[in-house]
């Protein structure tokens, strides 16, 4: 359950059905501060003058324990208050009134050199822009350069979209409560959350489950049962044929980049569908990959009549205009898996809806755009691009899609028109070099072809990429990443490898 991300609504139901069920609103609140108190003292052992500061609400309340819990451990601690103690109700109140040293005005506060900062000033509650005294303490926080834990999420992060309000706490690490939020892995306040602590404060795993999370960090446990894993009797086209469509003479890079990846993934055949002018580009490159050689939708539609094929990708590196916008047609009609991207994506700008009719044929289809791709695509596509965050974006994009939309970027999206979303959470800046968008489609065409339910197939192939980056590190090109893959896999489906 530790995959599932809650939304800030989503959220405070849990909190409410927990107290239903017969937690007491004030227990959970000093089970939070508790948690703050003890990702204090183990995240920063170094720390022994603290500043805590609270805001009004629950946030404030958690903030409140914290203080408390770490002064009776011996910590040195100042406590500063947005607006006053009499502004506090409910759990936030009974919290408020057992700490019993000075409460601080933090419009007044400055952070000390080497202090611990704990923000438990506004949290996900956060309505509209900081301004007044509570931008103020922000930026002098900011300022300071002091270690900052966050409660919950770093105040100013709106905790649905990720979006900076005004201003908002730069964090070194924040510790938040029975899942996390959009807010977290969304840019920007995932640049702004630093190590990411998810506290189990006693609401059970069914209360979350009750309130029907939708969206996902994209981790192993999404997906991993649905994961091809071969028997010992299975022959290679048993393990899918993928077809990867490549570029003229001068653009086929791209398209062994696919191959590659299709292949690593594991699909038991390759085919590199190759115009008859750069059959020999291609030939002198590839090796356990196949060649067939393909110069129209026509034959790319007699091709395809081999019932062994089961996925097909194509794009990188194919031209736009009306002959892709043809073989798309072509691949579509074929009914196999289907990933499109780059050039066949472009091809039909301003027609999202247009191609998500055409890619209704496929058996499963998934669009791989990166934020250009998504622009030209969907601008005729109303609500689409204006939609309050990436995660939305995804969303709304996918239903005019009518297939898996993966919206790529350091917070990679994959988003479903089921109302399914995972947000990348291992991405490596390192990826964002000339050609690892290619592979990850690869990956998603080499899962489809093993017969991998395609939202799951785009999130693994989202995951294994950043696996794969983020293991790289520094110096990482997009040709080592299909060769990490064999790294990666043996620690997540150890059953496949008997001994």
């Amino acid at each position: 359950m530790m995959h599932l991300i809650l939304t800030v609504a989503q959220m405070r139901e849990a909190d409410r059905m927990a107290i239903e069920r017969g937690t007491a609103g004030i227990v959970l609140m000093e089970r939070a501060g508790a948690a703050v108190a003890e990702r204090a003292r183990e995240g920063f052992p170094a720390a022994r003058d603290v500043l805590v500061i609270c805001g009004p609400g629950n946030n404030g309340g958690d903030g409140f324990v914290a203080a408390r819990l770490l002064a009776d451990a011996g910590l040195r601690v100042r406590l500063a208050l947005l607006g006053s103690r009499e502004a506090h109700a409910g759990d936030a109140a009974t919290a408020a009134a057992g700490w019993t040293g000075e409460v601080l005005d933090v419009a007044a506060v400055e952070p000390a050199r080497g202090e611990l900062v704990i923000d438990a000033l506004l949290g996900t509650g956060l309505g509209r822009d900081l301004d007044g005294a509570a931008a103020g303490i922000v930026e002098r926080v900011n300022r300071a350069h002091c270690p900052v834990l966050a409660v919950d999420i770093p105040s100013g992060i709106d905790g649905d979209t990720g979006r900076v309000c005004g201003a908002a706490i730069r964090a070194d690490a924040t510790v938040t409560f029975a899942a996390r939020k959009p807010g977290h892995l969304l840019f920007p306040g995932r640049s702004h959350c630093g190590r990411i602590d998810v506290a189990d404060i006693g609401i059970p795993d069914e209360v979350v489950a009750a309130v029907a999370p939708a969206f996902s960090a994209n981790e192993p446990e999404l997906w991993i049962d649905a994961f091809p894993v071969p028997g010992l009797d299975t022959h290679k086209y048993a393990r899918g044929h993928a077809v990867v469509l490549s570029g003229d003479a001068s653009h086929t890079g791209a398209a062994r980049l696919v191959a590659r990846g299709a292949l690593r993934i594991g699909a038991g055949a390759v085919t590199l569908v190759s115009p008859r002018g750069a059959l020999a580009v291609n030939a002198a490159h590839l090796t356990a990959i196949m060649l067939a050689a393909c110069d129209d939708s026509e034959e790319l539609a007699t091709l395809l009549s081999d019932k062994r094929i089961s996925a097909v990708a194509l794009g990188p590196g194919l031209g736009v205009g009306e002959r892709t916008r043809a073989l798309v047609k072509a691949a579509a009609k074929a009914g196999r898996g289907l990933v499109l991207d780059a050039d066949a994506l472009t091809s039909f700008a301003g027609e999202a809806y247009t191609l998500g009719a055409i890619s209704t044929s496929a058996r499963d289809c998934v669009w791989t755009p990166h934020h250009g791709e998504m622009q030209r695509l969907f601008e005729a596509a109303e609500g689409v691009l204006d939609a309050p965050s990436r995660l939305e974006t995804a969303l709304r994009a996918a239903t005019v899609a009518r297939s898996i939309v993966i919206y790529k970027g350091g917070d990679t999206v994959v988003a479903s028109p089921d109302g399914r979303a995972a947000i990348a959470a291992n991405a490596s800046p390192y990826l964002a070099t000339a050609g690892s968008g290619d592979v990850l489609g690869g990956f998603v065409a080499g899962l489809l072809a093993q017969g991998m339910p395609a939202f799951e197939a785009a999130c693994a192939a989202v995951w294994l990429h950043g696996e794969a980056g983020a293991r790289l590190g520094p110096g990482v090109i997009a040709e080592d990443l299909p060769e990490m893959v064999p790294e990666i896999l043996p620690g997540l489906l150890p059953r496949a490898f008997p001994t």
